[in-house]
C-alpha cells in the first residue's frame, strides 16, 4: 500500500519579493504570494491527508491554512521546525545587492548556494540537511504507524534535502534545485 506526501513551498513574501535573506525572520505573504498558495490549494484539492506540518514561521503557516480550507479531513497540524528555512545568521534581513556590493558576487554565490559553508552566523545546507533527514526518519515512522498521508508546508531550502532523499540525487544536484511557489511534490512510501 502506498502513503503520500505531498509538500510545497510556501507563497511568495515580501522579503522574496525584494530579494532579502530570510531565513528564519518572519515575512508575510504578498497578494502574488496568497494566490500561489490559492493556486497549491487548488492542485492539492482532490487530495487526501490527515496531517499538515507546518514550521513556526508565518509564512508556513499562511500558505497552509489557505491549502486546508479544503481538507476537513486533517485534523492535526504539527509545527516543526527541524524543517524550517536554513538560518543565514548575520545576512538576514539584508538585501542580495547589498551583501554582493560589499563582498562581491563570488563570496555572495558560496553563502547563498554553497553546501558545505555557512553564512556569518548562519548555516551550511549539510546543516541544513542533517535536522531535515532526522525530520524524514521521523515522519515515514509515523506516517507507516498510523497509515496516514501528510501535506507539508515548507521552504525553499528546506524542501532541497527532501528532493534530493525522494529523488536519489547528488548534493550538486540537489543544490541546482529551484523550488517554485506554485507546485507541489508527492512523494510515496511503499509499507
Amino acid at each position: 500500500m502506498k502513503l503520500h506526501i505531498y509538500i510545497f513551498r510556501h507563497g511568495e513574501t515580501y522579503y522574496n519579493r525584494s530579494k532579502r535573506f530570510t531565513g528564519w525572520v518572519n515575512s508575510r505573504l504578498t497578494p502574488k504570494g496568497i494566490k500561489q498558495a490559492n493556486l497549491i490549494a487548488e492542485k492539492l484539492r482532490e487530495k487526501t491527508f490527515q496531517i499538515a506540518f507546518k514550521t513556526s514561521l508565518s509564512r508556513s503557516s499562511d500558505s497552509l491554512k489557505i491549502v486546508l480550507r479544503y481538507h476537513p479531513e486533517c485534523k492535526r497540524v504539527i509545527v516543526d521546525d527541524r524543517m524550517i528555512e536554513r538560518s543565514y545568521g548575520a545576512l538576514e534581513k539584508k538585501f542580495h545587492k547589498t551583501i554582493i556590493k560589499k563582498y562581491g558576487k563570488r563570496q555572495f554565490d558560496i553563502w547563498h548556494r554553497s553546501y558545505d559553508v555557512r553564512p556569518p552566523k548562519g548555516e551550511s545546507m549539510k546543516i541544513v540537511e542533517k535536522r531535515v533527514l532526522y525530520f524524514i526518519k521521523d515522519l515515514v515512522i509515523l506516517m507507516e504507524r498510523e497509515r496516514v498521508n501528510v501535506v507539508i508546508s515548507a521552504h525553499g531550502n528546506s524542501m532541497r534535502p527532501f528532493r534530493r532523499y525522494f529523488g536519489n540525487l547528488a548534493i550538486n544536484q540537489m543544490m541546482g534545485l529551484e523550488n517554485p511557489y506554485d507546485k507541489y511534490f508527492d512523494y510515496t512510501i511503499e509499507y
